[in-house]
């Protein structure tokens, strides 16, 4: 049977999952991506760190699974978006990618807003005027690197470059040019006057492609590069999490899927187009349905910083107990009660995107004591996502959306202490999964799609099995209603100080 390959760029690691048809994982790795902040409020990575780490990834499962690279019939690539690459008229880099969390262009976000109304752009656009516009953050270089910006001949994202490097076709995806704010919702298609707004030449978005159209093929140096077969078929590849929310089952109108990555996300699907300034709006994988989603600036990022800058010291006592540093610090965690002992964090260390999209508000740690220590930090950290997570749920019930049927996934879900706290948070319970690799396994199944190796995008579930159900505490609801309503209010108060 044919195999196919899925690579995930990331922002926290690149990933890589080989498959043979219809239902055998036959590997999967990784290699870990570096996020640089060298400024308050910027998150920016290194493309040609994607790339090296894809050629090593692919050469690797070819090596580990035994199988001749004439065997992968079609490759998928999937990513964080949406991210900006920058190409000069050589096709080298300009610049690092600014990332989808970047929080640096409130200004250009205020600009665009006095410009043109957000009610006309959103019916237009789909998505509101925010800092997840490609268009603010371009035009944050117009200002701040000019020569730079001079000099800019192609903008695409994260997977929309790997596809590049992999075929020499230069496209932007589906969902990337709709993040982005250049797609026209009516029509589907980019839009000039859209693109004008970013103050660049038409010509600089390249052609838009759909998620499982065959792209190009591997090209005889991206074969030497990479260990695979010149002329193996390309799609045009997804963005990560609604990757992620097809192989968790988010199939139907009500699905929900909270996704544990680098950043916290929250995806419904929906048969309804509904565009609200407070979330985004992506097409779903499976034609005719929507996913009205949040993407946090954080998550997984979140808890590695923290992490890393407060808990250094304890990566021996970790290493004794034979788990690491965030399964160590979670059993901290769970002997403290909910509620933190009334300590509360606001997870806003890049700014915020949805619900809220205020790329200047910083995090801020409240209640601290000299009674406070390491575990209840943890804890609070853990239970300021899940309160995000509710506004987010809240948001999506405003917008019109039941959501009844809750899939938890990615790295983040492995923690029982997290997902106990956010099911006694949301008052749901929620369905982990087992044999869920992420996104990668998403963009493997739609180059499967694409190929015509498969025809039925809900057979990915072949490759997921459930795991336990995590059901909700009703004991620790009180003292959540009153730590949610607590979050609410420190994200208020500290708004109108900075009026």
């Amino acid at each position: 049977m044919p195999c196919v390959l899925g690579l995930d760029i990331g922002t926290t690691s690149t990933i890589g999952i080989l498959i043979r048809l219809p239902g055998e994982v036959l590997g999967l790795t990784s290699r870990p991506v570096t996020l640089r902040s060298p400024h308050a409020g910027w998150a920016e990575e290194d493309p040609n760190q994607w790339w090296e780490n894809a050629c090593a990834i692919t050469r690797e499962l070819i090596a580990t699974s035994g199988i001749a690279p004439g065997e992968i019939h079609a490759v998928g690539v999937t990513g964080m978006l949406p991210a900006v690459v920058l190409l000069d008229g050589n096709g080298e880099l300009i610049r690092p990618s600014i990332q989808q969390s970047d929080g640096r262009c409130g200004e250009e976000v205020a600009e665009l807003a006095a410009e043109i109304a957000e009610d006309v752009f959103l019916a237009r656009a789909g998505n509101g005027i925010n800092q997840q516009l490609v268009t603010a953050k371009l035009r944050w270089l117009e200002k701040h690197e000019p020569d730079g910006f001079k000099r800019i001949a192609t903008v695409f994202g994260s997977y929309d470059y790997i596809n590049w490097r992999l075929t020499g076709v230069k496209a932007v995806e589906q969902n990337w040019a709709l993040e982005a704010g250049f797609t026209d919702l009516a029509t589907q298609n980019i839009a000039d006057d859209l693109v004008s707004l970013a103050h660049i030449p038409r010509s600089a978005v390249p052609p838009r492609s759909l998620s499982h159209q065959i792209l190009g093929a591997v090209t005889a140096d991206a074969a030497a590069a990479t260990g695979l077969n010149a002329g193996t078929p390309v799609v045009g590849g997804a963005a990560d999490h609604i990757a992620s929310a097809l192989c968790a089952g988010v199939v139907a109108p009500g699905d929900v899927l909270l996704k544990f990555g680098g950043s916290a996300d929250v995806l419904i699907a929906s048969d309804k187009v509904a565009p609200d300034p407070r979330m985004y709006l992506d097409y779903h994988l499976v034609p005719g349905l929507y996913v009205p989603n949040g993407c946090m600036s954080t998550g997984g990022s979140g808890l590695n910083w923290f992490a890393a800058t407060f808990a250094g010291g304890e990566r021996e006592a970790a290493a004794k107990e034979g788990l690491s540093l965030h399964q160590h610090l979670d059993r901290l965690a769970a002997d403290i009660p909910a509620g933190a002992e009334g300590v509360h964090i606001l997870p806003y260390f890049l700014g915020e995107k949805t619900p809220i999209h205020d790329p200047v508000i910083r995090g801020s740690f409240s209640g601290l004591s000299l009674a406070t220590g390491l575990p209840h930090l943890w804890r609070a950290l853990l239970e300021a996502y899940a309160y995000a997570i509710r506004h987010h749920v809240e948001t999506l019930n405003d917008m019109g959306h039941a959501t009844t049927n809750y899939l938890v996934s990615d790295g983040g879900s492995n923690s029982a202490v997290w997902m106990q706290i956010v099911a006694d948070v949301l008052q749901v319970p929620l369905q982990r999964l087992n044999g869920h690799p992420g996104s990668c396994l998403g963009a493997a199944w739609t180059a499967a799609i694409g190929a015509g190796l498969a025809s039925e995008w809900p057979d990915v579930s072949r490759f997921i099995s459930l795991r336990d159900r995590i059901e909700p505490n009703a004991q620790n609801k009180a003292v959540y209603e009153a730590g949610y309503r607590a979050f609410r209010g420190l994200y208020r108060r500290l708004r109108e100080e900075d009026v």
